[in-house]
């Protein structure tokens, strides 16, 4: 696919969901080992071109996510390149015994995209809003986990599984309209960051759609004579612990900014890391404490646990002091 500026635009107004669907199909023409599994979800996961277009390269299973992973693994024991995709809490949590011995256990490759992690479903309440998902899987063996940050770095960790041995899952934040963190083509390699910005007082760890707000907060920052260095950690496992350590270097303060409970995701892993630093900056793990709350908004949910520009330099802010 070639990439402009207008393709980047185009995504980032549809949001990743729109722009799944239409990468899939433009893969799909050009690559017949292709098969991509739903749970009822084809409209949602913005499959309804492909569904009419490859009738023979989809397969809706229902709403029935351990059979999704079980048909999943057979067709990928026959060496087609396996899509699975639905709401992020069903493509993980319900199948999850699934996933461990079909694809972690067996090796069996399926890429899984989870659909409308973090918080953008608050309003259907904690049921489809996805905090634990990172956590659940990290624990599994042979299972690859990316975060992307905007809609057309999703298409990039899509391309990069097709290259992967192992099954990965591909965890998709935010909605339409989502804001654009890359504005030209770029290298992306599972398994490595990217630094954002290069400042030299304190570094940000983030990943998913909540690293735009992490460059606004940076920017107030720099109002109050603070420069961030911000790295998108895209690849939660494999992580890269010696680009980890390289960054943290010199740092006052070391952050984690995700839109995941504070244990057992993006945070947890890079404490993980910095305990093996001798005398390494404080580190602060900004995200959704360890509870169920009430629904809301995707913007009222984001104010309520810290995940806005203003509550994410406000905590910055305050340690520093």
């Amino acid at each position: 696919m070639k990439i402009d500026i207008n393709k980047i635009k185009l995504f980032s107004t549809i949001g990743p969901r729109a722009s799944i669907g239409l990468h899939l199909l433009e893969i799909a023409k050009k690559n017949p080992n292709l098969v991509v599994l739903t749970s009822d979800v084809s409209t949602s996961a913005g499959l309804d071109r492909f569904r009419k277009q490859f009738k023979d390269q989809y397969i809706d299973v229902g709403i029935a996510e351990q059979n999704l992973i079980g048909v999943a693994a057979g067709i990928a024991s026959e060496g087609f390149d396996v899509i699975t995709t639905t709401f992020a809490p069903f493509q993980t949590m319900r199948c999850c015994e699934q996933i461990k011995v079909n694809l972690g256990y067996m090796k069996n490759k399926v890429t899984m995209i989870g659909l409308a992690s973090g918080l953008v479903l608050g309003n259907l309440g904690y049921t489809h809003c996805c905090i634990e998902d990172l956590a659940v899987l990290k624990g599994i063996p042979n299972i690859s986990i990316i975060s992307p940050s905007d809609s057309f770095e999703t298409l990039k960790a899509i391309n990069a599984s097709f290259q992967s041995k192992q099954s990965i899952y591909i965890r998709i934040t935010g909605s339409t309209n989502n804001p654009i963190i890359y504005k030209k083509d770029y290298k992306f390699s599972i398994g490595k960051t990217i630094t954002i910005e290069n400042g030299k007082d304190i570094c940000i760890f983030a990943n998913g759609a909540i690293l735009s707000e992490v460059l606004q907060a940076s920017e107030q920052l720099k109002k109050k004579g603070i420069k961030s260095k911000i790295v998108n950690v895209h690849t939660l496992k494999p992580i890269n612990a010696k680009e980890i350590i390289e960054h943290i270097k010199n740092k006052k303060l070391i952050i984690t900014v995700e839109e995941h409970n504070v244990i057992g995701g993006l945070g947890s892993s890079i404490a993980d890391i910095v305990s093996s630093v001798p005398k390494s900056a404080p580190l602060i793990k900004i995200g959704v404490e360890d509870r169920y709350d009430k629904g809301g908004s995707y913007n009222y949910l984001k104010e309520k646990n810290n995940l806005t520009k203003s509550k994410i330099s406000k905590i910055i802010l305050n340690k520093l002091k």
